[in-house]
């Protein structure tokens, strides 16, 4: 069986995603059954071929085109020419698109392959969910996707119980969630108790996290220490004196000793599919707090493992429940525990592979 997955944005949570995928699937036992293909675009900040290379499965195939998030129909052109030819040679038994680009693209060069073959099409996150955009530009992308699963079909993975729901309005949908290397990230859980609270947030400083919000907040609680861990295009946007940015870090071995370092884990996204990064300061015992919007939700358990807000004000009575160490050593053991249950790769990447076999075996006993 030939698996081919096709993905725009490998940046951040994503990112962490294949990176996880590739060892999954190019276990010896799993690539003696299965060949996978990665075809991905790398022009994402803190991402490059260089680094792809060095960090993915060798047992899975890796291939670089060119393409690009926004609509640019010369370039898409281009993308969707170039992955026919690909797809073509591999000649797959099943197509994964992961991303709204590569839904559009990549099922338009399945089509053009005159062969029909199976979808799979994972959005991480609607682009008609963006706020960042007008909403004519919002209406847009919904209309695309609707009217490609219409035309071309496939089958959506959710990988969350809130994009499962918003995805039955769209086509035929399965839950597959996301999920995290437990294992490797809990080898950095120690113990520690900061001078100064310390609240923290990892990824891309981007519209999607709301670098203003955390700007606000910090404002808001002069007496805690903040970090970001990452850089991106709206660094500006953070003025706060008590805000550490620490800018790209690639080795995620200090990614994860920094992000175990604080007290408190903050997302405040404006929109999400369901954010790794969550799931990862889950794994470290951090409470988190996080807007209530798509994605957050799945992942905190509200006043359990974290607090959900819509209101800068309400954090004023959840900091200072989280002042005290035993309520943060509270939650933070609650969110391990959900993360055991709901959001291990392995259990999760085992469905996924279950899901291919079934689809194979089902096309080549169409009878049955």
């Amino acid at each position: 069986m030939r698996v081919v997955h096709i993905v725009e944005a490998l940046e951040g949570g994503v990112y962490s995603y294949f990176k996880d995928l590739s060892d999954f699937f190019g276990n010896e036992e799993i690539r003696q059954k299965k060949e996978t293909t990665i075809i991905y675009s790398g022009h994402r900040n803190g991402v490059d071929q260089a680094k792809v290379n060095a960090e993915f499965s060798t047992s899975v195939q890796l291939i670089h085109i060119d393409m690009v998030r926004e609509i640019a129909p010369f370039q898409d052109l281009k993308s969707i020419f170039k992955l026919t030819q690909i797809l073509r040679k591999i000649n797959p038994d099943i197509i994964h698109l992961h991303s709204s680009k590569a839904g559009v693209l990549g099922r338009t060069s399945s089509f053009l392959l005159f062969r029909k073959k199976k979808i799979f099409y994972s959005p991480h996150g609607y682009a008609f969910l963006r706020t960042d955009i007008s909403n004519r530009s919002r209406k847009l992308y919904m209309l695309i996707e609707k009217s490609f699963q219409r035309i071309f079909g496939g089958t959506i993975i959710a990988c969350g119980d809130t994009e499962l729901e918003i995805a039955k309005e769209i086509g035929p949908v399965k839950l597959i969630r996301n999920g995290v290397d437990i294992s490797n990230i809990r080898q950095y859980f120690l113990p520690h108790q900061n001078k100064k609270l310390t609240i923290g947030i990892l990824g891309r400083i981007t519209a999607a996290r709301n670098p203003e919000l955390f700007n606000k907040i910090a404002l808001r609680f002069p007496d805690f220490d903040f970090i970001w861990i990452g850089g991106g295009e709206e660094a500006h946007s953070i003025t706060a004196p008590n805000i550490k940015i620490t800018d790209w870090i690639l080795d995620k071995k200090t990614v994860f000793s920094t992000l175990n370092s604080i007290d408190i884990y903050l997302q405040t996204s404006l929109w999400e599919g369901l954010p790794i990064a969550v799931l990862e300061a889950m794994v470290l015992e951090k409470p988190v707090v996080a807007t209530n919007i798509i994605g957050n939700k799945d992942a905190v358990v509200h006043n359990k493992t974290g607090f959900l807000f819509d209101d800068i004000r309400e954090l004023d009575s959840y900091f200072e429940i989280l002042k005290e160490k035993q309520k943060r050593m509270e939650f933070g053991k609650n969110g391990f525990e959900r993360t055991l249950e709901l959001f291990d790769k392995n259990q999760n990447f085992r469905q996924l592979l279950a899901l291919y076999q079934e689809s194979f075996s089902a096309a080549r006993n169409p009878q049955k």
